[in-house]
């Protein structure tokens, strides 16, 4: 899919925290004249400093632009700033980059909608130091035709995903793709508290834990397809019982650490145990989060 803007689209960027200055600044350095605006005006000193020019309300910069990007600190933020600017956002493409859940993006279509505004929703996979360097990718949701519009833009920030027009999917995708990496990240940590005591420091635990983890993410094409095919007793599987997390905690408790993540993981395999699928692989947990507690 391929963008029709012109090369130096003139662009108002709402908030200028950690990411929404990042994205403004790889903006700017691509030539387009960039309106910012920020609750607190020191904060577009940096940007002004490259070529932007500073707003000293956010109606101001909203009028200054066609193309305006939102990225605030959450749903109510946006609300917050938005609402009063109806009038002014009406006709204009309005992208929001903030994080938020997929009913609060299906809201905030809804509300564009009946303003007449062309609004596309996005989820940042990427965090500050990323955006515009490989590696970085923006999922979107919401008008097909901004997104077609401005697509050569949007690539400034990393790879665009365009997902549909339910404006809550890219939401979707981002918060469910975050709970990974936390609950990795979290097992990570727990893995550092407990070899601490022994006198292991996090970085060495670091280099030993990513070549590991990364190794293990190669398993999650097999999960997947044992989940979308239902049948947990296909042979080869590493079977519920044997997964029984017992020893880690066990031995976070000898090193005197908590043992929250990990405590969880085993809540999700006793719950199938108990349930009589003992024999079944691990990636039955599944059942234990779709259905949630019962």
């Amino acid at each position: 899919m391929t963008g029709t803007a012109p090369a130096t689209t003139p662009v108002t960027v709402l908030g200028l925290g950690a990411m929404g200055a990042a994205l403004a600044r790889a903006l700017v350095a691509a030539g387009h004249p960039a309106t910012v605006w920020n609750r607190s005006p020191g904060k577009a000193e940096e940007l002004v400093a490259l070529g932007a020019e500073a707003a000293a309300t956010p109606g101001e910069a909203v009028r200054a632009s066609r193309l305006v990007i939102v990225c605030l600190l959450d749903h109510a933020s946006v609300r917050e700033v938005l609402d009063p600017l109806t009038g002014d956002l009406a006709g204009r493409t309005l992208v929001n980059v903030t994080t938020t859940s997929p009913d609060q993006a299906r809201a905030s279509a809804a509300w564009a909608a009946d303003a007449g505004i062309d609004y596309l929703d996005g989820g940042i996979m990427a965090v500050p130091e990323m955006i515009g360097a490989p590696g970085s990718s923006v999922l979107y949701s919401g008008s097909a035709t901004a997104f077609t519009e401005h697509r050569k833009l949007l690539d400034l920030w990393g790879e665009s995903e365009f997902f549909g027009e339910d404006a809550g999917l890219a939401s979707l995708y981002d918060l469910a793709l975050l709970a990974g990496m936390y609950v990795m990240f979290a097992g990570f940590l727990q893995g550092a508290a407990m070899v601490a005591p022994a006198g292991v420091t996090a970085r060495e635990f670091a280099a030993r834990s990513a070549p590991w983890l990364s190794a293990m993410t190669g398993g999650l094409a097999e999960y997947a397809e044992v989940v979308d095919g239902g049948d947990y007793t296909v042979p080869g599987q590493q079977s519920l019982r044997f997964s029984d997390l017992g020893d880690i905690l066990a031995a976070a408790a000898e090193q005197g650490v908590g043992d929250e993540p990990v405590a969880m993981v085993q809540r999700l395999i006793r719950r199938q145990i108990d349930a009589g699928h003992g024999d079944e692989g691990f990636a039955r947990v599944y059942e234990s989060i779709r259905r949630g507690p019962r």
